[in-house]
């Protein structure tokens, strides 16, 4: 009997240790042959002259990113009725950024923002509702950004910057808006959609699809939080990639806004492919192929990556010391 119930438990872990070392090795492959093909002394040089003001300016920026998610989260929570005061807001999302930068996955962080405001509206359904429209939202902002920063692009005369246009871009955030539609303005329809779901458990299915409709339902009757949280995505997507543009500016790599609201969206994207661990390699891979299709170093693309990553994990270590800080409060409490 124990061996027949441990089977599936070793199976799994055997599975998701596969996975992992298939992920590193991806990563570190992609690594190895980027950093094979550049001049380490043209990499270091781009390093040594680097412009702390402009490194400063792209850390304060992405505190603005944090601060901008923050609010869109709470303007979808207050439009349930749940009142988070913003600094809970931003605590949990600085965790959640920790937890997405140091587990081999971003799932993490969104484990953290449901469980906490779980707390406070006392239903994990609704708020992983509020998370998933959430990160939606976020989804259809950030192809919006692509797509403007395609079309700006050809139309001040750089051309195509890749293999993903401006008409594939637009394509693809109408698709998004149109499978987005009937979720949040037909909550009826999400609810038939669920009911064969019923057959595993019918009572706990029955419970669980009638909050997310009384959720959807809401904001249906609400949408000025939806249009304020999809408005707040756009401006979070602008300004990350201004943290990129400010991490360019440090190391005087002639690069335009719009070039970057192309290459930042799309590196995004490629990272949550679940092939490598966090995004390393495939990100620089994307960042390399776009900046040399401009006529830019490799060089200088893979130190605009690797600097982007290691300010946000600088950046997120915040959230690290706010767990801490959590955890020694209820330890005390």
């Amino acid at each position: 009997m124990n061996s027949q119930t441990t089977t599936p438990g070793r199976r799994s872990r055997a599975r998701s240790i596969s996975l992992a070392v298939l992920k590193a090795a991806v990563s570190v492959g992609l690594l190895a042959l980027l950093l094979s093909r550049v001049d380490l002394a043209r990499l270091w040089s781009y390093a040594r002259h680097a412009s702390p003001q402009w490194l400063a300016a792209a850390l304060l920026l992405y505190l603005l990113m944090v601060l901008a998610s923050a609010w869109r989260w709470g303007l979808l929570l207050r439009a349930q009725q749940v009142n988070m005061p913003f600094s809970s807001l931003t605590a949990s999302f600085l965790v959640a950024t920790f937890f997405n930068n140091f587990l081999p996955s971003n799932i993490g962080g969104d484990v953290i923002r449901i469980s906490d405001s779980a707390k406070v509206a006392g239903s994990k359904t609704l708020a992983t509702t509020v998370v998933l429209i959430d990160r939606g939202l976020g989804l259809l902002g950030l192809v919006l950004i692509a797509a403007v920063g395609a079309t700006a692009a050809r139309r001040l005369g750089a051309g195509g910057i890749g293999p993903v246009g401006p008409r594939m871009l637009w394509a693809g955030f109408g698709l998004g808006a149109v499978f987005a539609a009937p979720v949040l303005f037909m909550p009826q329809g999400v609810a038939r959609v669920l009911q064969p779901l019923r057959v595993f458990h019918r009572e706990w299915v029955d419970e669980r699809i009638a909050r997310l409709t009384d959720a959807l339902v809401r904001f249906k009757e609400g949408p000025t939080a939806l249009l304020g949280c999809f408005a707040g995505a756009i401006i979070v997507q602008a300004v990350l990639v201004g943290f990129y543009l400010a991490i360019s500016r440090s190391m005087h790599v002639p690069i335009a806004f719009s070039e970057l609201a192309v290459i930042v969206p799309i590196s995004f994207i490629v990272q949550m492919l679940p092939v490598s661990v966090n995004g390393f390699g495939v990100r620089e891979a994307t960042f390399g192929f776009y900046f040399t299709h401009l006529g830019l170093s490799l060089e200088s693309a893979l130190l605009v990556s690797f600097t982007g990553a290691a300010l946000i994990m600088l950046f997120s270590l915040s959230g690290g010391i706010a767990y801490l800080g959590r955890t020694a409060a209820v330890q005390r409490a």
